[in-house]
């Protein structure tokens, strides 16, 4: 009986090893402060997934911007883009089912990211927010609109958000890393949501907002001896795969190269040694 104990034992063990585990789809944020990567909870939130999904392959999430951040709470995005001199609404698709108690349960904790809403349980669009500290015991109430899903977590650059939390509210003093009311502390008028826009420094030029540049693609940046920079990627196949730049992560994009996605690692030098040069690798689908 031991002896068959023991055999049964391994063939559940080997069976456990052969069964590959479910990766989420991975999402790279890139931003001023460094990068963030996302895995996304595919299996267990289909719909809020997709929807995000939708927003970033339509190229709706194109130069968008956090438009709110509360350190030690949330950090939230995906309402609204800015050009070079408009700040735009972002088009929404029609709103969403909750899923918060759809598939395996997952808590507003630090480090992950969850739908914004109204008070309508289902009325999530477009905006997200990655939560800065564990906020479960307000936003997993299901008596709070109904609870906040949860749709993934982040699986590097919890560096970032740390940065996000050292931000300080404006009193007129600070000079860097700050949350504005860029509806009237600096004397300008967009939206009366905008009471805590966090800011790189207290003027309203694009390279002081803080821009959530996403991709499907992780785009790897190295530096090169000698100056410039080396950029690859895991291409995309069947799609034409941009690499674009920008300076001080403003909202002038311009293409450095494309090719035709082969699903090969695709290499492109860039000889320009700006400190400040920030590249991303678009899709088009």
């Amino acid at each position: 009986m031991l002896r068959y104990w023991r055999v049964s034992l391994l063939f559940w063990l080997a069976l456990a090893v052969a069964v590959p585990v479910h990766a989420g789809t991975l999402v790279q944020f890139r931003t001023a402060l460094g990068d963030i990567v996302v895995e996304l909870y595919d299996q267990d939130k289909p719909v809020t997934v997709q929807n995000f999904l939708h927003y970033l392959k339509t190229g709706r999430y194109q130069n968008e911007f956090s438009h709110r951040l509360v350190p030690g709470f949330v950090i939230q995005a995906g309402g609204f883009t800015l050009t070079t001199t408009t700040i735009s609404a972002i088009p929404t698709f029609p709103a969403i089912t909750n899923e918060f108690g759809a598939g395996k349960f997952y808590s507003n904790v630090y480090g992950t990211i969850a739908m914004a809403k109204s008070s309508d349980p289902n009325s999530a669009t477009s905006q997200w927010f990655f939560n800065l500290a564990d906020n479960s015991a307000s936003l997993d109430n299901t008596n709070n609109s109904g609870g906040f899903t949860v749709f993934g977590h982040v699986i590097a650059g919890t560096n970032v958000l740390n940065a996000f939390n050292s931000f300080q509210n404006y009193n007129g003093t600070q000079t860097s890393n700050l949350v504005a009311n860029i509806d009237g502390n600096l004397g300008y008028s967009f939206y009366p949501n905008f009471a805590t826009c966090p800011l790189f420094h207290p003027s309203l030029t694009t390279t002081n907002f803080l821009f959530l540049n996403l991709s499907l693609i992780q785009a790897v940046i190295q530096p090169v001896a000698g100056g410039g920079k080396q950029i690859f990627w895991n291409s995309a196949t069947g799609l034409t795969n941009v690499l674009e730049y920008t300076t001080n992560l403003s909202t002038s994009w311009k293409m450095l190269f494309t090719t035709n996605g082969t699903g090969a690692t695709v290499t492109v030098s860039d000889s320009n040694n700006v400190p400040t040069r920030f590249y991303r690798v678009r899709v088009n689908y």
